[in-house]
């Protein structure tokens, strides 16, 4: 191989490892003249998608309800019981659990409210009175 073969194979592989190493695309971006899609300014400008809806959907609520009677009938002392070890009915865990999802799920709701579309509308007519 001469100088000048093994200078160009040299430059081809350099160029190749700048193309796939060197932060750019590995196959060239095809451009097309027509456009396709919407920029993200034309989405939101559009408001598609951005009707208001539900908070919490009622499938999650009934999910996440049967998961905590599920969780509390596991802690019941039905089965696995020893005969000189008996578990109680009621625990401070119980309570405990209680505080937890009351606590948290009043969390949950005023974060869920704190931007209500129906305050958030009455501002913007407010500001176009001014």
């Amino acid at each position: 191989m001469s100088e000048k073969e093994s200078l160009s194979a040299q430059a081809r592989e350099d160029a190749d490892n700048a193309r796939l190493f060197g932060g750019g695309q590995s196959r060239p971006k095809k451009t097309s003249p027509d456009k396709h899609g919407m920029s993200d300014a034309e989405i939101i400008a559009s408001g598609a998608g951005l009707e208001p809806s539900k908070r919490v959907p009622r499938w999650f609520i009934a999910i996440v309800v049967v998961m905590v009677l599920i969780a509390y009938g596991l802690t019941l002392p039905f089965w696995g019981d020893r005969v000189d070890a008996p578990r109680p009915w009621f625990t401070w865990g119980h309570v405990a659990a209680f505080a937890y999802i009351v606590v948290f799920g009043g969390f949950v709701y005023a974060m869920t409210m704190l931007y209500d579309p129906k305050d958030s509308d009455e501002g913007e007519s407010g500001d176009d009175k001014k």
